[in-house]
């Protein structure tokens, strides 16, 4: 098998639909309460597969979906890529799915995008966990593999040079805990869905679209603090690129929690530790 083969695998599990004028593609599996699942960069739906598989033995319908710019998803050029921009698509995205009430499972930038549709949508989250993902925004710095995605020139270089191999061991220094969670061809498919179509032309735009201001943190913070909903932060605890001791300390400071859920993973919890991550959702669900 190859990486070819495990994209074709994940297209044939999903099916395309229409948000905001965009055409995407989502993932879904189970029934009952629907767990909408927002992945950030630079991956793409492809990152909850096993998550939306757990989550469906729990009684639980997840889904995921790829945001504009990102896996199965159309790459207008001149598309809002910024946080705002992906807010409003995701917004659109849960109405195209006929979805009225959801639970909200946020990773990476899936953080703010999640935030904003959260801000925009309080009375229709059930929900919310935070998984791994930015909230103090104003001024943010990005982790040090990512950061050369945002500068113009370098990111147009640094991507062209990210073939699979280099992109699998930065996977495993940043992402990956438990390496048999995984085969090559698996993590081969994230460079295939990233550079699909455009190169990653679309990805360096989200990248370079970060809205790291006082103002986006304080409606970020408003998602979290004194909401009509439950919410929780499970955290990578050894992930060295939003680490647990800053950034997951503030998500749990900022939503007002006793304790951080933490698991033994990365950065791309999901890939190692789904049953976990989907026993926590069902425990808030319930």
């Amino acid at each position: 098998m190859t990486s070819r083969d495990v994209v074709d695998q994940h297209e044939a599990a999903g099916r395309r639909f229409e948000a905001g004028g965009v055409a995407s593609f989502v993932r879904s599996a189970g029934e009952g309460e629907p767990v909408v699942c927002l992945h950030g960069v630079p991956t793409s739906c492809f990152l909850y597969r096993k998550v939306i598989a757990e989550l469906s033995e729990r009684g639980l319908r997840g889904i995921a979906f790829d945001f504009p710019g990102l896996g199965l998803a159309e790459r207008p050029a001149d598309y809002d890529y910024t946080w705002t921009g992906l807010g409003r698509f995701a917004a659109a995205a849960v109405d195209s799915l006929g979805l009225d009430r959801f639970h909200l499972v946020v990773h990476d930038i899936g953080g703010p995008v999640g935030f904003e549709l959260a801000a925009a949508a309080r009375d229709r989250v059930r929900s919310l966990t935070v998984l791994n993902s930015p909230i103090v925004v104003d001024g943010f710095k990005r982790p040090w593999t990512m950061e050369p995605f945002a500068r113009r020139g370098i990111g147009e270089l640094y991507l062209l040079a990210l073939a699979k191999p280099a992109f699998r061991r930065i996977f495993y220094l940043q992402g990956l805990a438990d390496r048999r969670a995984m085969t090559k061809e698996d993590i081969g498919a994230y460079v295939d869905l990233l550079k699909r179509g455009d190169g990653g032309s679309a990805f360096l735009k989200i990248m370079r679209g970060f809205e790291r201001t006082a103002e986006k943190q304080r409606l970020y913070e408003s998602a979290l603090r004194e909401v009509p909903y439950p919410v929780q932060v499970v955290w990578g605890e050894l992930d060295p690129a939003l680490p647990l001791a800053k950034h997951g300390e503030a998500a749990r400071r900022i939503a007002g929690l006793d304790a951080v859920h933490r698991l033994p993973a990365k950065h791309f919890l999901q890939e190692d530790q789904a049953p976990a991550i989907a026993d926590r959702v069902a425990a808030v669900a319930r």
